[in-house]
């Protein structure tokens, strides 16, 4: 036996166990996910309860109420958080590159709700939302409002609420993301800018915006990606009320998994998730090529 291969051998055998674990736990369910997805099945009946319907479920869910307003609360969702989110993460991760006071804390401040727990965070907000005891409803009487938003118990506010919690939650990640794109742009850029006359908001659009676009373009990516998979805060909350108008693609496909055990019906809509955020990135992927600047 060679080195070569004795090397080769070691290698495969250290990553053994992460193979094995991946195969059992990540691969061999979603192969199981898109196989029921053609089936009737109620995971309370066994594996001898499934019913092979084939592209029914699929068709099906285009004629469920639920699913479509999932589907464009998902989209508004995504619509709404992302660019929120990367422009205030990229203004404030501008504004905290500089020379700013007490910088660090402050850091730490706008990125801890990232690291924090979600089942914590959900439960604090849903405090703050509360409409008749809450102090975000408080201080907005103190300011004249005498009918401020019920929030999670009104219907036309409770996704918005949502929205704000999810947005102030996310910022400091990917503010983080971009202060390390930040230290990537060359000084001299700025100090040129300077002498041929270019005011901060000149240099601003001008060098930081198109010297951070392929971390733009990482942070759209993870964004909607993260948009797409929001859950805990909805399940918490508001459990996808009032009626459906907080209800999301992840939220319905674990009720129709857990709650009403349609377990094939429920991995039908997951795998049109995955090709609806597969496609999007796919687009992503071919349009970086027109504003990304490498």
């Amino acid at each position: 036996m060679n080195r070569a291969y004795k090397e080769t051998l070691a290698g495969w055998l250290f990553i053994l166990p992460c193979l094995v674990g991946f195969g059992l736990l990540t691969l061999v369910p979603i192969l199981f996910s898109l196989i029921i997805s053609f089936t009737d099945w109620n995971f309370l009946n066994g594996i001898q309860g499934i019913q092979f319907v084939g592209f029914e479920n699929f068709i099906k869910m285009w004629s469920d109420k639920w699913f479509t307003d999932s589907l464009f609360n998902n989209i508004v969702f995504t619509l709404i958080t992302v660019p929120c989110t990367m422009i205030l993460a990229l203004v404030t991760a501008v504004l905290l590159n500089d020379k700013t006071f007490l910088k660090s804390p402050i850091r730490l401040m706008i990125f801890l709700p990232y690291i924090s727990s979600i089942v914590a965070v959900a439960v604090v907000w849903a405090i703050l939302y509360s409409p008749s005891q809450g102090p975000i409803n408080a201080f907005l009487r103190s300011i004249g409002i005498s009918d401020p938003p019920g929030w999670l118990s009104d219907s036309s506010w409770a996704l918005p609420a949502i929205i704000i919690l999810t947005v102030w939650m996310n910022v400091g990640y990917n503010m983080i993301i971009y202060l390390a794109g930040l230290q990537g742009i060359p000084k001299e850029l700025y100090e040129a800018a300077k002498i041929d006359g270019a005011g901060p908001i000149k240099s601003f659009f001008k060098i930081t915006v198109p010297m951070l676009s392929p971390t733009s373009f990482f942070v759209l990516i993870t964004c909607i990606i993260q948009s797409f998979q929001v859950f805990a805060a909805i399940f918490i909350m508001t459990e996808g009320g009032p009626g459906t108008s907080t209800s999301v693609l992840t939220y319905y496909i674990y009720q129709a998994g857990f709650s009403f055990y349609d377990m094939g019906y429920a991995s039908a809509m997951a795998w049109v998730l995955f090709i609806i955020v597969f496609a999007i990135t796919i687009i992503q992927w071919r349009g970086q090529k027109k504003w990304v600047n490498y």
